[in-house]
């Protein structure tokens, strides 16, 4: 894919896998909270993750797979507690800040895009300081529905007003890029490297990179070719 950022006016970008290191989550829904909640129970925590795992994906693709409130409740556990106990473990991936700083530089408008409930947005937010970059944050949770749905991309257009031809979006998801791509999206960068702990895989479907580096153009130039990259920096 060629990109000229002289047709791009509104980037969209989700945040944990594209802009943060999803280690933190990854360690925290299947290592912390079945540990704890085994801990509570006096239960092995092999059982607890065999149990915990298939609740979390009977709400796969729900607003409650992220909503903090209701694992709170389902689990008995203060998962927003529970995630302050790991959160040295949250991490901006290298590059995101000189790219953000660079389509500031260029006068784009640039979104947080987030499934993300608002507890965890927060928490983040204060981590990592990265709120300021962008122009706002908008959560699936304000919006009714997950990036999943189909529909989600065009109910965004409720809270920003953008033209999808002219709109480039960053996810480490290939199923939200795909409802991104059914609504009409015309630049969809897939992120390989969501977590410092794999190793990247390229999408057979969508450009895809493994930081965001590789969309920054070399000077005096305002186009880059995204290519299936997979490499550590």
């Amino acid at each position: 894919m060629l990109i000229d950022w002289n047709d791009i006016d509104t980037v969209l970008l989700d945040m944990d896998g594209t802009l943060l290191d999803r280690h933190f989550d990854d360690h925290f829904w299947l290592e912390h909270v079945p540990k704890r909640w085994a801990a509570i129970r006096h239960t092995s925590v092999e059982y607890a993750r065999e149990h915990l795992y298939k609740l979390f994906r009977s709400q796969e693709n729900t607003l409650n797979w992220t909503d903090l409130d209701y694992w709170s409740d389902r689990l008995k556990l203060d998962i927003p507690l529970l995630k302050r106990e790991v959160e040295h473990l949250i991490a901006v991936h290298p590059y995101v800040i000189e790219f953000l700083l660079f389509l500031k530089r260029h006068d784009k408008a640039v979104w947080l895009v987030t499934n993300a409930h608002s507890k965890t947005l927060d928490l983040k937010m204060k981590r990592t300081g990265i709120g300021p970059y962008f122009d706002g944050i908008i959560s699936a949770h304000q919006v009714g529905m997950p990036k999943e749905d189909n529909s989600f991309w065009g109910l965004l257009q409720n809270f920003i007003m953008y033209n999808p031809e002219r709109t480039m979006l960053g996810e480490d998801s290939e199923t939200n890029l795909a409802t991104a791509e059914s609504f009409g999206i015309r630049y969809l960068i897939y992120i390989s490297c969501y977590s410092s702990k794999i190793t990247p895989k390229r999408s057979n479907k969508f450009a895809t990179i493994d930081y965001f580096n590789r969309l920054i153009p070399e000077k005096g130039s305002s186009s880059v070719s995204v290519l299936n990259e997979g490499t550590k920096p």
